[in-house]
């Protein structure tokens, strides 16, 4: 553990370090401690910058995980929601931002990355820990039986709402974790880590469970069954992992069905969410219904899309004129991000997210780098379910992890030792 944590490097390296390490820690809480660690780092590079890191910078190769938030800036030009569309420019910043810092910081941010990933596997393993103790408190205070805890009260959103955080972006954030350190166990037979690491990997597994985002879920089967066995193993040895993680696939399978409300969390809620047929006014309004309407303003404006800062403010008439009050009055996004990349910046910004994305493939499946395929994987899921772009949490996701794998400098140090 100590080598994760303490680094050899020059002084000016280390704070480079301790601050992505601290930001990447502090995801599955407030905001604020990530903010304040992006912008002290920001700072931090600036003071440290040198002309030789200016000169070896690579410009095209550093906008492909920038130009998502070019086109905020360029959707503002055509926009009629111009003050939406500069709170855009500062929500997204750290999209800029990371891919800045990474390119011009001498610090070989490549190297360390494994240490990032096992530093949040960390902060999302204490927090997980501490979210089963506050349930379990309350389960005592209510003389309830231990079983409860796959009680509805206690799954999605409701378990983790002592932190206040989104059920969908926590699991997100568990989900990486957890491929970080099921490579790491995969690549390294023996040591005491690996006993620390397997441990960790269970708790975040249970996590997952007890998260219940459908989305996530998905995008951690496709990872397991298909991602892991193609990019780590070869011949027999992958047919071995396929059927392993098929079977182990298949029991979670089996539990989820056994238990009443992991059962309706999966699979009766999943077609109610799929489907245009609501109630109008219910306060349960399915995801296809706000897609529809968003689909309904993308037809208006098909190639460049109506700006940036234009999409709940549009779909707020169109929920209205639908009488979906509760997403009018929330003020929901499509919860979509392909959509709302349609209904902003029409065509061209959604092939400009998805080269974004395939050009993060294309290097991932070419370097076999598991955990850059698996993140990619649970961003182009969930993007199907979120806005994952339009939450700060979802943006510094993204900000960090795509440009921390696609900005590469050296090899993973943790792996190596």
């Amino acid at each position: 553990m100590k080598k994760i944590f303490f680094i050899k490097e020059s002084l000016a390296h280390k704070i480079t370090f301790y601050h992505v390490l601290l930001f990447a820690m502090a995801l599955p809480f407030d905001r604020l401690y990530s903010e304040l660690a992006l912008i002290s780092l920001s700072i931090h590079t600036l003071i440290h910058l040198t002309k030789k890191d200016i000169e070896k910078v690579q410009f095209k190769k550093m906008l492909i995980p920038a130009s998502v938030y070019l086109l905020t800036m360029i959707g503002t030009a055509y926009t009629h929601f111009q003050d939406e569309a500069f709170y855009e420019w500062e929500r997204q910043l750290a999209i800029l931002l990371f891919p800045l810092i990474v390119s011009y910081n001498s610090f070989d941010f490549k190297k360390y990355r494994s240490n990032i990933l096992y530093g949040l596997a960390v902060s999302c393993t204490l927090t997980l820990i501490y979210l089963y103790y506050s349930a379990y408190v309350i389960i005592r205070f209510n003389h309830l039986p231990l079983s409860s805890i796959f009680n509805k009260a206690f799954l999605n959103h409701n378990f983790s709402a002592p932190i206040d955080m989104h059920a969908t972006y926590f699991s997100m954030y568990i989900a990486i974790a957890a491929v970080a350190l099921l490579n790491h166990l995969l690549k390294n037979n023996s040591g005491k880590l690996r006993w620390v690491s397997g441990s960790m990997l269970l708790i975040l597994l249970a996590g997952l469970l007890q998260l219940s985002s459908r989305a996530v879920f998905i995008a951690f089967a496709v990872i397991l069954n298909v991602a892991i066995p193609l990019l780590i193993f070869q011949k027999k040895k992958r047919f071995v992992f396929m059927l392993i993680s098929v079977i182990f696939s298949l029991g979670v399978f089996v539990v989820v069905n056994r238990i009443d409300n992991l059962k309706t969390r999966f699979t009766i809620e999943l077609k109610e969410d799929l489907t245009v047929l609501g109630t109008a006014g219910n306060s349960v309004e399915p995801r296809a219904m706000r897609w529809d309407c968003a689909w309904q303003l993308i037809k208006q404006a098909p190639f460049f899309g109506h700006g940036s800062g234009s999409e709940v403010a549009l779909l707020k008439e169109v929920y209205f004129q639908r009488k979906l009050y509760h997403s009018y009055l929330s003020e929901l996004n499509a919860h979509n991000e392909y959509l709302s990349m349609l209904l902003k910046a029409g065509i061209i910004g959604l092939l400009v997210f998805l080269m974004v994305l395939l050009t993060g493939f294309k290097m991932a499946i070419r370097n076999k780098d598991l955990t850059f395929c698996a993140f990619l994987i649970i961003i182009a899921v969930v993007s199907f379910s979120e806005n994952i772009l339009d939450v700060n949490k979802g943006i510094f996701f993204f900000a960090l992890f795509y440009s921390l794998f696609y900005l590469r400098k050296g090899e993973t140090a943790l792996t190596q030792k």
